[in-house]
């Protein structure tokens, strides 16, 4: 066998290169063989070498017992080792592992039956053991390498859930503190405007919570009520109207068709609307105007809030929606905000898209679809 693979290595290496592109979403490169069939072929050689030369230990230095060695890798270990965290890192699965070795010793057999070539029972044995060793090392570190991966992806997507709720928290929390001094400076009522804030402030922490534990943000069976969208409207304005920041600029809301309603949960949607203005009034720049719209448009009802920050850098709208991505030197907050904004609203059957004006600002656009809403009749 050893001379028979001297002497047909670049044929054998093409049969492979052939069975590998023949194979479903996959194509032979170069990265993906350099630690694989090439490299595995000459190592093969060499231990059928040192095992017709009677150096068993040279042997098992370059491809290991039967069984493989769990305490050191053999040559081929370390090389087959190398090949599963390539095949890991080109996002192949398990299972391409294993073929790219069940490839060659396909074509071996093959090209000997075709030559009419004899192989003693001991070089039999040899190859199943040297293949046997790179597939458990390959599969090993390539499923070592994945562990890995889900690890960290989940960590990321739990790093981003607590991100989520903390950024939603502290907004709740700060527009119910701002509730509390306009209460208590001005003495007003706790049943007027600014304690229904101070209400649905606290309300939507509880809510938050609520889904937190539950888990159900985004597996709701139960199909959520209509709302009127001229009255959700005016509770972004009572609540946007308490951010000391809105002092910088003027806010403009028109009137909204108080037939319109949307459907959805009311409290997160409500939450998504702060977010945007928010955002506004931290870019726009002083003494400008911070508009809040919503209307019909066709079947779906759109909700704009655009502001006067001066633009956007070429290119970088959408980079805007990405978590943790921050477009200022104000690193008071999480980067979070349009983030979640976005989620929450796809979450509930619509879209979240930002068109850049240049040289004046930003408009964002909220769009829905579109309920009829009738107002409850008072008593």
């Amino acid at each position: 066998m050893r001379r028979f693979l001297i002497n047909n290595r670049d044929e054998l290496i093409v049969r492979c290169r052939q069975k590998v592109a023949k194979r479903f979403s996959r194509a032979a490169t170069a990265e993906q063989l350099e630690h694989g069939v090439p490299l595995f072929l000459d190592q093969l050689t060499r231990t059928l070498g040192a095992e017709d030369k009677g150096r068993p230990a040279e042997s098992l230095r370059i491809s290991g017992p039967s069984g493989g060695d769990a305490h050191s890798l053999s040559e081929i270990g370390v090389s087959a080792a190398a090949h599963g965290k390539e095949l890991q890192e080109l996002g192949f699965t398990v299972d391409q592992v294993v073929h790219d070795y069940g490839d060659l010793c396909q074509a071996i057999t093959d090209l000997a039956f075709e030559r009419d070539a004899a192989f003693q029972i001991e070089d039999f044995r040899t190859l199943n053991r040297c293949l046997d060793n790179a597939i458990a090392d390959a599969v090993t570190e390539f499923s070592r390498l994945r562990e890995t991966s889900l690890v960290g992806e989940e960590h990321a997507a739990s790093n981003e859930r607590l991100g989520f709720l903390a950024h939603e928290l502290r907004n709740a929390l700060g527009t119910a503190t701002l509730a509390v001094s306009a209460l208590e400076l001005g003495n007003m009522p706790v049943g007027g405007a600014t304690g229904a804030v101070l209400k649905r402030s606290l309300a939507a922490m509880a809510a938050l919570v609520e889904h937190s534990l539950d888990d159900v943000r985004r597996s709701k069976v139960a199909e959520q009520p209509v709302f009127g969208l001229a009255t959700f409207i005016e509770d972004a304005l009572q609540t946007a109207k308490l951010d000391a920041r809105a002092g910088r600029c003027r806010l403009t809301v028109p009137d909204v068709d108080p037939a319109l309603g949307i459907r959805g949960d009311r409290q997160l949607l409500l939450g998504a609307l702060g977010n945007l203005l928010q955002n506004a009034f931290k870019f726009t720049h002083d003494h400008t105007v911070v508009s809040l719209k919503a209307f019909a448009s066709g079947r779906h009802i759109r909700i704009e809030v655009a502001d006067h920050c001066g633009g956007l850098p070429k290119g970088s709208a959408e980079e805007m929606f990405t978590p943790f991505r921050q477009r200022s030197a104000d690193r008071s907050g999480l980067g979070l905000g349009l983030s979640i904004a976005r989620q929450t609203i796809e979450a509930e059957s619509g879209t979240l898209s930002v068109r850049d004006i240049p040289g004046v600002g930003c408009v964002f656009a909220i769009r829905m679809p579109r309920h009829a809403f009738a107002q409850p009749v008072s008593d």
